[in-house]
Parts: C-alpha cells; structure tokens; sequence
C-alpha cells in the first residue's frame, strides 16, 4: 500500500522505510496507523529480511504536536479524537517480525523516542537528541516506553531519564546503550543500511525465529503498559500543569508548575 508519508525502498533483501512529514514528522494515530500497515506489508514479502526505518528533514521525530489540542479547545472548538487510538497502532508496530535498524539523524522526543526505541537497533550521531520529556510537560510517559527503555539502558538509567525529562545528546545516548552505533550526521542512514545488510546476510527464518524468542512476553508487557500509560495520560491531560507545560515547552520557557 501507498501512503504520502510514508516512502518505502527496497534495496536488496532491505527495506528503508522513510517517514516523509519534514522537518519534525510529528507523530500521529494516521502516520503510526500507516507506518504499522507498511511493516506489516514487508512481514509478508519473502524479499524483505530486514528494515531501515528513516526520516526527511532535520529531526527523526519530534514527537507528537500536542499544542494542537490545546488551541483547538482554546478557539471555544470541540477536539475530536482519532477514531483509533494511536496505542493500538504502537502494539501492532511491535507486534511485526521484521527486524528494524533505525536512523536517528536528529530529535527524537516524546513519543518519538518510542518510536526509536521499539526497532532492535538504532544509528545516531552526536547531533541527534533524545528524550522521554512527558513530565517536564506535566505528561506521563507513553509509547510503551516504561517497559521499552528500561530493557535497552537498564532500569536506573531510564528512571532518571524519564522523571526528570532531561534531554540527552547522541554520545550519551550512545555511551547508556540507546544507541549502538555513533557515526557523523551524513553516515547515519548509510550506517544503518549496512546493518540491516549485515542482518540480512543471516537465514531469515532463523533470524526471525531468533528474534521473537529474545523478545519473549515484550508483546504482552507492551500491551500492559500502555494500557496504564493511556489510563494515567488521560486525568493529567485536564491538569493545569500539563497545559501550563505545554504552552512553557512550545514558548521555549521554564514552566511553572503548581501541583494541580
């Protein structure tokens, strides 16, 4: 299937998937719904052995555009939620057989750092950004990421990362295990095909077979969790500290929490 922002080259036994909504490709239910479709496409072509998941423009994903919400109700508008919920579209994304090398050429923030986080590998450099920046903006964390970051640097690392919501570079990323390969900016998605080549070269049967035994139960504590994130996302949705944060972090400013 064919989606505006979604671009798919396969190159070989390689699939790079690119997500075309430049320079943020802010996330959304449709481009998690599409991307999830396409993955599920490659699952069924026996010519596709591993993916390269990319993006256009200057950030990788810049998470979702949450100020979109608040203006809306703000104009005296009713927001209309997305029929799906994007979390239903995250667990199919796991749910694929396919192993996936991302490139992380720039921001990965909020959702998007789970979205980072779920392929086997990532590729950055050191201009690239990460964070799981939900409490800095009065949010919860979301994505499945209470169980995704923790299995990749260890449950400390990703505790402090996600109540404090710093924001990191590629080298940390890359020195905690985020990252398992730093090469320059222009390398990232060159760097990330030869990976998924390297995979590639490997039985895929056996690769695949290999794969869903290392991610043993991930399906079932994905599902778990962002059940709990989605529930815990809702009530803080209707604070007056997550508005307050969103507005802080769209005007580049300190926020000024109060509690409520």
């Amino acid at each position: 299937m064919a989606f505006e922002d979604i671009g798919v080259d396969l190159d070989g036994h390689v699939a790079i998937v690119e997500m075309r909504r430049p320079p943020n490709n802010f996330l959304d239910v449709e481009l998690l719904g599409n991307l999830a479709t396409t993955l599920e496409e490659l699952d069924r072509d026996p010519q596709c052995r591993a993916v390269v998941l990319a993006a256009q423009g200057k950030h990788f994903c810049a998470g979702g555009n949450l100020k979109q919400r608040l203006e809306t109700e703000a104009r005296g508008e009713k927001f209309v939620p997305a029929k799906r919920h994007p979390y239903k579209e995250a667990r199919r994304l796991i749910a694929t057989r396919k192993p996936i090398v991302a490139a992380v050429q720039g921001a990965a923030i909020g959702a998007g750092l789970g979205l980072a986080v779920f392929p086997d590998f990532r590729v950055t450099c050191a201009e690239a950004r990460f964070a799981a920046n939900f409490t800095a903006i009065g949010f919860h964390p979301g994505f499945g990421l209470t169980v995704t970051l923790p299995r990749l640097v260890g449950h400390q690392k990703a505790r402090w990362l996600m109540l404090t919501g710093q924001r990191i570079g590629g080298e940390e990323a890359f020195a905690i295990g985020l990252a398992d390969r730093l090469v320059e900016q222009s390398q990232v998605r060159a760097v990330a095909i030869e990976m998924a080549r390297e995979i590639a070269k490997a039985a895929p049967l056996s690769v695949q077979a290999t794969r869903e035994t290392l991610n043993a139960g991930l399906i079932a504590e994905f599902r778990v969790a962002t059940e709990r994130e989605a529930f815990e996302q809702n009530w803080l949705r209707e604070t007056n500290d997550y508005k307050e944060g969103v507005e802080a972090s769209s005007a580049r400013r300190d926020p000024d929490f109060t509690g409520t």
